[in-house]
């Protein structure tokens, strides 16, 4: 097989991949209460969760089960009355899926159907950098105009937007809680040309903000009573 056949086949089952693990959760979940240390103002922050993610140029990704997780944690949050803020990346790059305007900014559809469902605030907040402390309206004024000191952080990228949140709301001092498997990430090369799998990434970025003291890594059914 020639490199161009090689790449045909390797987009198209890195699509399928992609597609059948974001496999979207479109039924709500049985009514759920939040167990551990979460505050009853505690403002779930649910990252980047839009359609560009199944488009076919991103190489395999992590965790099948984030979109059910990400699912389940925001119909507790809505259930409860707590506030919860969906962040969009508006990229700013002409030839990027995510760029408005393109079908791939839009919310998955498991995520657009649940927005303005909730009883508690709500927030859509947009951003073209990393950090959803980077964007508009300012995360940060409405966190504490609210008088809110907890965030739980999910959504994608693992290691990119999820983990650079998480750090900077730890360095602004906020509680942050980060349950890992309502994220996921894609495999990547580093710049020696050396991969990593998506699983190793988001290994990676639970020990940083573990480690580093940025969060608390937990898992959704730590969450979920």
């Amino acid at each position: 097989m020639n490199t161009a056949e090689n790449s045909s086949q390797n987009t198209a089952e890195n699509s399928a991949e992609n597609a059948e693990a974001g496999a979207e959760s479109t039924a709500p979940s049985a009514p759920r209460t939040l167990v551990g240390d979460i505050a009853p103002d505690a403002a779930l922050l649910v990252i980047d969760v839009q359609k560009a993610w199944h488009d076919p140029s991103f190489p395999p990704r992590d965790n099948p089960a984030a979109e059910d997780n990400m699912a389940q944690l925001i119909d507790a949050w809505q259930e409860t009355g707590r506030p919860v803020v969906f962040v969009r990346h508006d990229s700013p790059k002409a030839d990027s899926p995510l760029r408005p305007g393109q079908e791939g900014n839009d919310f998955q559809p498991f995520v657009e159907q649940r927005r303005g469902k909730g009883t508690g605030p709500e927030l859509l907040l947009t951003k073209t950098v990393n950090s959803a402390f980077i964007g508009t309206p300012d995360l940060r004024d409405w966190l504490d105009g609210a008088g809110i000191r907890q965030i739980v952080v999910v959504g994608v990228m693992t290691n990119w937007c999820v983990e650079t949140t998480a750090r900077m709301g730890g360095n602004l001092g906020y509680d942050v809680v980060v349950p890992i498997d309502a994220t996921h990430t894609f495999d990547a090369v580093g710049p020696d040309g050396h991969s990593l799998t998506a699983d190793e990434l988001a290994r990676a970025t639970a020990t940083n903000l573990h480690a580093g003291g940025f969060a608390k890594v937990v898992r959704t059914a730590d969450l979920l009573g």
